[in-house]
Order: structure tokens, then C-alpha cells, then sequence
């Protein structure tokens, strides 16, 4: 039977990123994918001003009751940003009702970047998040939302192993149980990821080129990708270094753009993710 994904982040109408990359990537993949949208934005809000912003956290609920009605169920649940610490709840209510027995509760704590949290959030929403980390199966969070999440010190550049595993059995001490943590450097043109199994407790780092460019919504192409290949078959590893694979590959497709400033060109990097899917 095909498998199902529901993806529960806001639509930011422009800039490439949350539901507008989450949807077309899953698709990409193969995997029939549902959305609940947290919020309707006119754009993300990183770079842009005056931006529009329409919470749904009434609406949620609601969508849940009808499609309990209906008996709809999903492999899994995939989170990216979400728009109030209420939002949070309602996501733990969705695992708890409309996953499958064996379904993947995965968490992309979408709430901060480059040092710093994005606009709207603040102390207690990252303490209410630390409560969602225990729920999640898997969790995606960078080097920022790690740090905040563990109450550890910043760190963005030349991490140490040490800080690394620090890190991560914080994380561990919260409830996670696997942890995927993206945007580590240490190694001069490296970008790493870390892979926590907690299953074989066990933790290695994969390292792909640094390309020399910041960009919006990387996080939720990252994302998108590894759900995408982990629902498709592939083991957590595997689906690490397709993802990565695709993210650098979509940068590469932006880097000599300045004009694009506000995502990556993803769309251009889907026969990528296709291609290592079919390996």
C-alpha cells in the first residue's frame, strides 16, 4: 500500500520555503502528502518586512476531528514551523490520533538560525518545544535550535566533538530518541551532520562540500528530502545523505543568482533527489 504523510508547517505564500517546498518534494519522492497549514503568510519572514500573518491554530483541531471521522490515518507526521506554543499541543494530539501503529512522528523544530531565533518567537516557545522533542521519533533541528533546545551555549563555528555530544545527550535527556543535526563545521569546507541512532546508540557525522551561501529555506528542503527517502524505504543514514545530496544541489543551482536571495532554487535539484532515490 502507498504510503501517506502529513505535514503540519505554515504556507508562506512567497519565498520557497515550509509547505511550498515541503509539498512538490514528498511529491517528488513518490509519497502521497497531506497538509495541515499552522499559519498563511504573505512571505517568510526572514529578509522581508510588512509581511502578512494568519494564524489557523482554530482551524486545526477541527481538521483533525473530520478527518478521525472519516478514518484517515498517516506513516507518518512531519512538522516544520509552527505558528504558537498551542500549535504544539494540537501537534501531539495529531500523533496521538492520526498516526498508524507503526507511524514516524518526525520534528523539524523550524524556530531559529545563524544564532538567533526568527521573528515571533521567543524563551517560551522553545521551552514549550522541548516538550514536542519528547514526542518526536526523529528530530532535524540546526546547530542554533540544538544549542537553544539543550541550553548550551551558541557555538556556529569550529565546534568540538565534545560540544557535539554534549549537544546531543542534552537532546537525549529531553526524550529524543534519534537526532539529526544539520549546519556542523569543524572541518575547513566541510559542512556536517550528525547522526544520533538511539536504537544502536550509536553516533557518526556525514560530511558533504560547504558551499559558501547562506539561504532561506534550506532547512525545509533538508527536511522534506529525508522524510521523503526515510518513508520510501531508506534507512535513517541513507536518507541523511540523500537529503544533503539534494540541499547542495539546489544551492548550487542558486549560487550565482544575487537576485534570489530569498530561497534556493530547489525545483531544479529534484532530478537529483529522484536519481538517488532509484539507487
Amino acid at each position: 500500500m502507498d504510503k501517506k504523510v502529513l505535514t503540519v508547517q505554515d504556507i508562506s505564500c512567497f519565498g520557497q520555503c515550509s509547505i511550498t517546498v515541503a509539498l512538490p518534494v514528498l511529491s517528488a519522492c513518490g509519497v502521497e502528502t497531506a497538509i495541515m497549514p499552522s499559519a498563511i503568510l504573505s512571505t517568510h519572514t526572514g529578509g522581508f518586512s510588512g509581511f502578512t500573518f494568519r494564524d489557523l491554530t482554530e482551524d486545526l483541531p477541527k481538521i483533525m476531528e473530520h478527518w478521525l471521522k472519516e478514518g484517515i490515518s498517516f506513516d507518518a507526521i512531519y512538522t516544520g514551523y509552527l505558528g504558537s506554543k498551542r500549535q504544539i499541543d494540537i501537534v501531539k494530539e495529531l500523533f496521538n490520533n492520526l498516526l498508524k501503529p507503526e507511524g514516524k512522528r518526525i520534528v523539524d523544530p523550524a524556530m531559529a538560525d545563524n544564532g538567533k531565533l526568527y521573528t515571533g518567537f521567543d524563551d517560551a516557545f522553545v521551552k514549550e518545544m522541548k516538550t514536542l522533542i519528547a514526542a518526536a521519533d526523529i528530530i532535524l533541528p540546526n546547530m542554533t535550535e540544538a544549542a537553544l533546545l539543550s541550553d548550551s551555549d551558541i557555538i556556529l563555528e569550529n565546534q568540538s566533538s565534545e560540544y557535539i555530544m554534549s549537544i546531543i545527550n542534552k537532546l537525549r535527556e529531553l526524550g529524543a530518541k534519534n537526532v539529526i543535526l544539520k549546519g556542523i563545521k569543524n572541518i575547513e569546507g566541510k559542512l556536517g551532520i550528525a547522526v544520533y541512532e538511539g536504537e544502536n546508540d550509536n553516533m557518526e557525522i556525514f560530511y558533504i562540500d560547504r558551499i559558501k551561501k547562506d539561504a532561506h529555506g534550506t532547512g525545509d528542503c533538508y527536511a522534506a528530502a529525508f522524510t521523503g527517502s526515510l518513508i520510501k524505504g531508506k534507512s535513517m543514514r541513507e536518507a541523511v545523505e540523500i537529503a544533503a545530496k539534494f540541499v547542495s544541489e539546489a544551492i548550487l543551482k542558486t549560487v550565482d543568482d544575487d537576485s534570489h536571495w530569498y530561497g534556493v532554487k530547489f525545483e531544479k535539484a529534484i532530478p537529483v533527489l529522484v536519481r538517488e532515490l532509484d539507487k
